[in-house]
């Protein structure tokens, strides 16, 4: 089936992000703007306007009531998903890299940048507490010296938060005290992604080391590698098969030196069990930034370096890709 494109944006897609029920999409890019489709037919429902700099992240709650996003203009902004009005504004000292919801979407966390003489700080507001916002004072700000946060998601329950360091290293932070529950090195290189199961029970990991790693969210146990020739930029679990999608290819930079076959600029399926790679799709014309399935495991969506969000829909069960030799 032929994917639908979305056609929104003007500059590198950074992240995309479904809603529960999976009838939305959220995408954000390097050109300031978060764009809402509907997911069946890539109509645009509308735009958050608000942001100066390049958003990085963006979230929704179980409820599909808020929106959260973190941008480079040192802010992380909480929206009405309905109306698309700024419900409150978070100003940070630097970038804000990493945002996201507990599961009861009663509480946010967001990581910042280590630049500008500033350090990398994981913050926790709880938004049933108006005086945090009004003050800009979250109730948890935890520092990290040594490697900046790179991607972060909650685990299960909401009592941790599983986050992704510049150096490959995985820590759980408690949404309760701040302490460091576990940490472990996995990956030799930059962790660029990290997205959960659908139960919240594992997570995987996308790195620059070339491979995606399956984790056990509770005890950071790793359990499977899948291997590529190209730094992972993105990978995510399906819903409702053992199957993995991974995005990336190489460096940004040098893309233009390469024909796209070579690049290896597909979408690349894995299975979850056998780590064994069964399909590949071809769409981008760069580097994908971002990967993500819909809640019913029946499409997928990528964002990719040349602007474009495009929505694959195939039959789980059957698969026709093409894998090369």
């Amino acid at each position: 089936m032929k994917p639908i494109l979305l056609q929104g944006h003007e500059r590198s897609i950074t992240q995309i992000k479904y809603n529960r029920e999976g009838d939305l999409l959220f995408s954000v890019a390097k050109d300031t703007v978060t764009n809402v489709w509907y997911s069946v037919n890539g109509e645009r429902l509308g735009t958050y306007n608000g942001h100066t700099g390049a958003v990085w992240c963006v979230d929704c709650d179980w409820d599909t009531k808020n929106v959260l996003t973190g941008s480079a203009d040192n802010s992380c902004r909480l929206w009405d998903c309905q109306t698309g009005k700024q419900l409150a504004l978070l100003q940070t000292n630097s970038a804000v890299r990493t945002c996201g919801f507990d599961f009861s979407g009663n509480i946010i966390s967001f990581s910042t940048d280590k630049q500008m003489g500033y350090q990398c700080f994981l913050n926790f507001f709880d938004l049933r507490d108006p005086q945090q916002i009004e003050d800009n004072q979250p109730y948890l700000s935890l520092p990290c010296n040594d490697h900046k946060i790179t991607s972060a998601v909650w685990g299960p329950l909401g009592e941790f938060v599983i986050s992704g360091h510049e150096n490959g290293e995985f820590n759980q932070f408690s949404a309760k005290s701040g302490e460091i529950l576990k940490t472990v090195k996995e990956h030799t290189k930059q962790i660029n992604d990290i997205q959960t199961s659908v139960d919240l029970t594992m997570f995987v990991s996308a790195s620059k080391d070339n491979s995606a790693k399956l984790f056990d969210s509770a005890t950071l146990d790793h359990i499977k590698t899948f291997k590529t020739e190209r730094p992972v930029n993105s990978a995510a679990i399906s819903p409702i098969m053992d199957h993995v999608v991974m995005g990336g290819g190489q460096e940004a930079m040098e893309v233009t030196t390469t024909s796209t076959r070579i690049g290896k600029f597909e979408a690349r399926f894995f299975h979850a069990a056998y780590e064994e790679e069964f399909g590949r799709v071809k769409g981008h014309f760069g580097p994908i930034n971002c990967v993500a399935f819909h809640p019913d495991g029946k499409s997928y969506s990528s964002g990719g370096e040349d602007g474009y969000v495009r929505i694959h829909y195939f039959d789980p069960h059957y698969f026709d890709f093409e894998l090369e030799a």
